[in-house]
Parts: C-alpha cells; sequence; structure tokens
C-alpha cells in the first residue's frame, strides 16, 4: 500500500498536469473534463479537469480541478516529496519547478542529504526534492 497525492486547481489543472508530465518525463497523462461526464451525472458542462493524473514508474500524481462555482484553496499546508538519484538530477528538476515560482529552501548539499530544495512552482504546488539520505555502512 501506498499513498498518493491528489492536488486540487482552480482552473489551471490541465495545465499543471502537462507541466509535471514535460518536467518528470512521466510515462502516463491522463485528463478527463467534467464535460466528458455521463449525462446523467448532473456533473456541469465545463473544460475543468474532473480527474487527471500522471504516472512515474509506479508512482501516480492525480489531479482535479475543483468544481465550478466552488471555491479553491490554497496548497499551504503540503508539500510533495520527490526523491532523486543524484545532485545533479534533482538540480536540474528543481530549476525546472523554480521557473515562473518562487524558492522556499535553495537546493544545496545539506547535512542529511547530497542536495536537497524546497520551492512553490508557477501552480501554487509547493515540492521537496532531494537525494535520499545514505545508509549507514555495517560494522
Amino acid at each position: 500500500m501506498t499513498f498518493n497525492p491528489y492536488i486540487y486547481f482552480d482552473g489551471e489543472a490541465e495545465a499543471a498536469l502537462r507541466f509535471y508530465h514535460e518536467v518528470f518525463g512521466a510515462s502516463d497523462l491522463t485528463l478527463m473534463p467534467y464535460h466528458e461526464a455521463p449525462e446523467g451525472e448532473g456533473l456541469p458542462k465545463s473544460d475543468r479537469i474532473m480527474y487527471g493524473h500522471i504516472m512515474l514508474g509506479d508512482a501516480c500524481l492525480m489531479a482535479s480541478d475543483v468544481m465550478p462555482g466552488m471555491e479553491a484553496g490554497p496548497q499551504q499546508a503540503v508539500s510533495i516529496n520527490h526523491s532523486v538519484p543524484d545532485f545533479e538530477t534533482g538540480k536540474a528538476l528543481f530549476d525546472k519547478l523554480l521557473e515562473g515560482g518562487a524558492v522556499t529552501m535553495p537546493y544545496e548539499p545539506v547535512f542529511f542529504s547530497k542536495g536537497f530544495g524546497m520551492v512553490k512552482d508557477k501552480f501554487g504546488t509547493h515540492w521537496m526534492i532531494g537525494v535520499p539520505p545514505e545508509e549507514p555502512e555495517a560494522s
């Protein structure tokens, strides 16, 4: 079992998922707008995204827009953590996510990682990008 992040947007889910698909080199991009829902469901006829996801290996990042007319709250209290194999990979992802966004914590070596940083992207999603800590050597 695992946890899969689900992010809500206010009309930007399609652009955000397309951006994440490109940044992470995801294998799958699924976008289902509200107007594709069956007639009897009573959902609005809108181009907003009712459900979407990207796949990166076995990992799934899901997102949608809030239903038209509903208020969307900002993504303030959650960050999506993404582990990378090395400093260079992490720095490249961090820099792509930073385009149009803001640094929360610069990407650099820290006491617990060869590379770690936090960024809020142009869609308001908070990311933590880092190299996992090394395993201690067995004695």
